[in-house]
């Protein structure tokens, strides 16, 4: 069998944002993933759906595998012909261990590529404000591990020379974080340099302690920090106050909770992201062809009949148009039809096949339809509306009072995800949810249907919901309603959730 090969993949430091082109391609080759605990779930979806996935993380000593098997299992896949990409926290080769994996692979003849990542070392502090090397404060950084104990007979560190360093970044330093700090202290770095200590860094959830060499073990300790984090020493601490961005972003640390569809879920997370929010995936629906095609098939058999398409979903665009091809057809059937989509979003779903769309209503729901057309004569006019399997009946009844013939037909319906309670219930009972969004007002009911009837949120989780119609679902589902916005878009929704926690934390600051 021909020889397989092995990517030894740096990560970076959590955020997903900053795994390297190079990276995403060796993962969109590989036919196993093998990925460490400091590794972002997230990055695992480039993979093919056909990979397999093993998870080799090492957390507190507590080892999945140990490195020995980590480094026979890379050699054996690829030996096997599989295309292996080996996923590290960071970089592979600054304290990644990715070095002595390297070293086997080369031993037994296994052809490996080493994919650079943004190591933590530079990543966490400056999302934390902090630059390491700054003109006037240091032109010196040295990188180092805090695994090893600085009183053990045959130390790997110089600490004598790391106390001339201007700026000093210990990774994984934790657990010995007194131990590090009496050494520098007594190999002559004075007791008040600045020091930090970040936990999580990149990411939403990213802590932060500061004092000096002097103090930090007893911040520490007040706060409760735990691994991971990073510990930096030196005059550059104090640009933090000055320099931090990442952490006053608006919704900084909140936890908020996607409901709507999995394939639709990453434009609202970019959005929430871009304000500091950590979004949580956890579909309540799944969008998926309708039982028969029997409606639309005859609709599209016609289609040249018509004279108005409303679209009132984006989904409704795909599953038409992916029913209109599948059929032989393409967008000149649709010539001489006018198009009237419910929003923005729909509306460009539209556009990016080349159409025009003729009509967006002020207001993106149903009412907003019927009011845009309350002043066009729709006698004698055929109206087709391609829309999920159960819907409200206003339009095509409102439609058909100014006399249209409107033909509804199912292009898709809405059913449950599957997902299970206890995902987000985990994450609720550890207090990382803050906010729950609803999209739909299937959301809503597949979010009760998940979690049962009885199930209580509690009380300081905030819900926020695009439209009145979602609203008014989600109320009559026992629900409180915190946030709903005027816009009925994706960025009105997280819009609508900034000002609400600003104006909660102003309120509370008061």
């Amino acid at each position: 069998m021909s020889k397989g090969k092995v990517y030894i993949i740096g990560a970076g430091p959590g955020d997903p944002g900053l795994i390297t082109l190079k990276a995403v391609e060796a993962l969109r080759l590989a036919d196993v993933v093998i990925y460490d605990n400091l590794v972002n779930e997230e990055l695992l979806k480039y993979a093919p759906a056909r990979a397999r996935f093993i998870y080799a993380g090492k957390q507190g000593g507590d080892h999945t595998l140990s490195q020995d098997k980590i480094n026979d299992l890379l050699a054996k896949e690829a030996r096997d012909g599989n295309i292996v990409a080996r996923l590290k926290g960071g970089d592979p080769f600054i304290f990644g261990r990715g070095g002595e994996e390297a070293e086997v692979l080369a031993g037994q003849g296994v052809p490996f590529e080493v994919v650079c990542g943004v190591t933590s070392a530079i990543a966490v502090p400056a999302y934390a404000g902090i630059p390491l090397t700054h003109r006037g404060l240091t032109s010196t950084v040295a990188f180092v591990t805090g695994h090893e104990d600085p009183t053990k007979e045959k130390s790997d560190i110089d600490w004598q020379a790391l106390a001339g360093i201007g700026t000093l970044v210990f990774l994984m330093g934790v657990k010995n974080l007194g131990l590090i700090t009496d050494a520098l202290i007594s190999h002559g770095k004075s007791p008040d340099t600045p020091a930090a200590l970040i936990r999580r860094g990149t990411t939403a959830r990213q802590e932060m302690v500061t004092g000096t060499l002097e103090t930090i073990v007893e911040a520490a300790l007040s706060h409760a920090m735990k691994p991971p984090a990073i510990l930096v020493v030196g005059p550059v601490v104090e640009l933090r106050d000055t320099l931090r961005w990442f952490d006053t972003r608006p919704l900084f640390g909140k936890g908020v909770v996607i409901t709507r569809p999995e394939r639709q879920a990453d434009d609202l997370a970019k959005l929430l992201t871009a304000q500091g929010a950590h979004p949580i995936y956890f579909p309540t629906i799944a969008i998926e062809p309708p039982a028969d095609w029997c409606e639309l098939d005859a609709a599209i058999n016609r289609i040249s009949s018509f004279n108005w398409l409303i679209f009132t979903s984006a989904n409704g665009v795909h599953f038409f148009f992916e029913r209109l091809r599948g059929k032989g057809g393409d967008v000149r059937d649709l010539k001489g039809i006018k198009i009237c989509c419910i929003g923005p979003a729909t509306a460009g779903q539209i556009e990016v096949r080349g159409i025009r769309v003729d009509l967006v209503p002020d207001e993106f729901i149903a009412e907003g339809i019927l009011k845009s057309f309350a002043d066009i004569d729709l006698r004698g006019q055929k109206i087709l509306i391609p829309r999920a399997a159960r819907a409200r009946d206003i339009l095509p009844a409102g439609l058909k009072k100014q006399g249209a013939d409107v033909v509804v037909a199912t292009a898709y319906r809405t059913v449950n995800s599957g997902r299970k309670k206890e995902e987000i219930a985990a994450l609720i009972d550890a207090g990382e949810v803050d906010v729950i969004t609803f999209t739909s007002s299937s959301t809503v009911t597949h979010f009760v249907e998940i979690m049962g009837a009885d199930y209580l949120l509690p009380p300081q989780i905030r819900i926020a919901c695009i439209g009145p119609v979602t609203a008014a679902t989600a109320k009559k589902a026992g629900f409180s309603i915190d946030i709903q916005q005027e816009d009925y878009t994706m960025e009105g929704l997280v819009g609508s959730l900034v000002r609400y926690i600003t104006e909660q934390s102003s309120g509370a600051d008061g």
